[in-house]
């Protein structure tokens, strides 16, 4: 039997081999391009999945290859942009999968944030707005200074601009009309406080909360994923309040089975949303997940893939709890655009505390025209400790030492 990924997070695949195996099944990857996978792929035996390599934005092409894979027993997609398409090939071959109208509202980051406000879970809404500087005003009479404008179907941080004053917001609105968007420009209220993402299971509309990560950004106006830590330590009291509040979340989001994640800024009245993910976290947050619950969470996601209760949602929570080390990893960024030559400091990693490693994401002459989001990121170093606090330290000190070597586009 088979299961199908349409594509994936860069990182989990080996893990995905191992849950599917362990369920009796073979997985098989489609993907327009398997380097991006090429650290997953180089720690598997040649033959541990099968790869189809295939442009995966043609749904005809996806369909025919589907349709001739042995005993298909589900579908699996760990990824947003996908994650329409794959719940509704799902659904037109019969097998488990979410509803593909809750998926299309989740993709939707401006109708999830109206639709929580309707449900009284967001004390904020969102307004759709045209890129030109003459929407300043609507913007500035919905939602006020300071405000986020942003895709509303982006990913890994790609447009997004934060503005504090009328002349960033017109600046914005004017750049924003020159970047192909995946969805619509809307606008929202800045939220003040620390960013975090919630790790969350779900299944029939019960929701667990595996945990919390704490998340690094950049300062503005690059906007950009610096590191994150899992598990945060948070008081009893007001872990459980996340908790409720996560599951009224995901309720009036219509998400009611696999994972989410769910990142949420903690400001002075209390949790506000930022966006859902209907999926394990990604960089290595499922590794951190892993490594911190002590157990393989991807067997949770084989376990919805197929239809059924994960046996994850109903593990003793003692059992979880400190069963594993804290994580932590820090994104390495070059300090200029241009081709990638390597990397200095590498071979000095060893020498600094929690079982420091690197997992790279870009390799040796890659082009990287833009350091403003994610895609600038070569690689990411992680480390363990006792606490989250910890290994964010260790991490952040070892990554402080790895330098991206680049050359300019001319002398590549």
């Amino acid at each position: 039997m088979t299961i199908a990924s349409l594509e994936s997070l860069s990182f989990g695949i080996a893990r995905t081999v191992e849950a599917a195996a362990a369920a009796g099944h073979r997985l098989c990857l489609l993907t327009g391009d398997r380097g991006v996978y090429r650290h997953e792929l180089a720690e598997l035996p040649a033959d541990a999945l099968d790869i189809v390599d295939i442009d995966t934005t043609d749904e005809s092409s996806v369909r025919r290859v589907l349709g001739a894979l042995p005993g298909l027993a589900g579908l699996i997609n760990t990824t947003d942009t996908w994650s329409t398409p794959a719940a509704e090939l799902a659904a037109a071959y019969g097998l488990p999968g979410p509803d593909p109208a809750a998926v299309r509202l989740l993709r939707d980051k401006a109708e999830v944030r109206r639709a929580l406000h309707r449900a009284g879970v967001s004390t904020r809404t969102a307004v759709d707005v045209d890129a030109h500087p003459d929407s300043a005003a609507r913007v500035l009479e919905a939602v006020g200074l300071p405000a986020v404008l942003k895709d509303s179907s982006g990913t890994s941080s790609r447009a997004v601009w934060i503005v504090r004053d009328a002349d960033a917001l017109r600046a914005a609105l004017a750049e924003a009309a020159d970047v192909p968007l995946k969805g619509r420009l809307f606008a929202e209220p800045f939220l003040s406080g620390p960013l975090y993402s919630a790790e969350t299971l779900s299944w029939a509309g019960e929701t667990r909360l595996l945990g919390v990560s704490s998340r690094l950004t950049s300062r503005t106006p690059a906007v950009r994923e610096e590191g994150a830590a899992f598990p945060v330590a948070l008081p009893a009291a007001e872990r459980d309040g996340i908790e409720h509040w996560i599951r009224r979340v995901l309720a009036a989001a219509g998400h009611d089975q696999g994972f989410a994640h769910v990142e949420f800024v903690l400001t002075a009245r209390g949790p506000e949303l930022v966006e859902i993910n209907r999926r394990i976290g990604g960089a290595l947050i499922g590794e951190a997940l892993c490594r911190t619950l002590d157990t393989n969470v991807y067997e949770a996601l084989i376990d919805v893939t197929l239809g059924r209760r994960p046996a994850l949602l109903d593990a003793d929570p003692a059992a979880l709890t400190g069963a594993g080390p804290a994580v932590a990893f820090v994104l390495v960024y070059p300090d200029r655009p241009g081709v990638l030559v390597d990397w200095e400091g590498l071979d000095g990693l060893d020498a600094f505390p929690g079982g420091i490693e690197w997992y790279p994401v870009r390799e040796p002459g890659d082009w990287l025209p833009d350091l403003g989001d994610q895609r600038g990121c070569t690689g990411m170093v992680l480390a363990e400790a006792a606490t989250a606090e910890l290994a964010q330290h260790r991490a952040w000190s070892a990554a402080t030492t790895v330098r991206p070597v680049m050359k300019s586009a001319e002398g590549a």
